[in-house]
């Protein structure tokens, strides 16, 4: 399906979302890399050894979901958009996902937006948690959305818009 479409399918993302066991240790990684291309500014960018040493700069990316602490300074140094991090053990009914956003405009902490799968349609409206846009994070703003336990999985990005309301 990823070759055809692009999209990722289940069978896709089980091979890249951390266990069940670790998702309720608190915030860690998932890297949606799926392609071999000479890249590694998320090792570079990771300090304590949860993205594992790359043996061929093509490799894709190796998580030790043990040693990630969910720091997020991967996220902003990947060129292909494709980390987050997820927060299982934020609230009992959701999950915190921090995601890179390079759109404008940026939204705004408490704004509800749109949640979009990987195919880019609405899944359900999220509230803007948090909104990061330091210098370090080189022109990569770290948005992070609070999404219901039953759909973090689906989501992968937001639109913002007219999705003032919980509906």
């Amino acid at each position: 399906m990823l070759k055809t479409t692009g999209v990722p399918n289940d069978q896709d993302l089980d091979g890249v979302f951390p266990p069940q066991e670790r998702l309720g240790k608190g915030p860690v990684v998932v890297v949606e890399c799926f392609e071999t291309i000479p890249c590694n500014p998320c090792y570079t960018a990771c300090h304590f050894g949860g993205i594992e040493a790359f043996k061929d700069i093509t490799d894709l990316p190796t998580i030790d979901f043990e040693k990630c602490n969910g720091c997020t300074l991967c996220i902003s140094n990947c060129p292909g958009l494709a980390i987050m991090v997820i927060d299982y053990q934020y609230h009992k009914d959701y999950v915190k996902m921090t995601i890179p956003y390079e759109f404008f405009p940026l939204p705004k902490e408490g704004e509800w937006v749109k949640g979009l799968d990987r195919r880019g349609e609405v899944v359900i409206n999220v509230q803007v948690i948090l909104v990061k846009n330091a210098k370090h994070q080189d022109k990569t703003p770290l948005i992070s959305i609070a999404v219901p336990k039953a759909h973090f999985k689906k989501l992968r990005n937001i639109e913002v818009g007219d999705s003032n309301d919980q509906s």
